[in-house]
């Protein structure tokens, strides 16, 4: 089992959403991440080297990026964003993946 850890960005991140949208955001963390979080499902999927993080979840319309210690049995979110079409935001500005 994987300890899951928020950095102090993703834990703001999860404070713009509403109460709602974070309760959904938070079980979808602890289902899809706590067993396995390295292989690639429908929701989860490795990604192109980029600044933000290795692996991406998808919930619905939002997207929590994370990197995972597997020596640790670590999870550290990283951040945790929303799309809007093809339009990406996290910490409230446009990123380009």
């Amino acid at each position: 089992m994987f300890e899951i850890d928020f950095t102090p960005e993703a834990l703001e991140d999860l404070q713009t959403f509403r109460a709602y949208e974070q309760r959904q955001i938070i079980l979808a963390i602890e289902e899809q991440l706590q067993y396995q979080p390295t292989q690639a499902t429908r929701n989860r999927k490795r990604l192109r080297p980029n600044n933000l993080a290795e692996w991406e979840l998808r919930v619905d319309t939002f997207r929590v990026f994370y990197d995972v210690d597997e020596d640790l049995s670590v999870v550290k979110i990283e951040a945790i964003a929303y799309k809007e079409g093809n339009t990406l935001y996290v910490h409230g500005e446009v990123y380009e993946l």
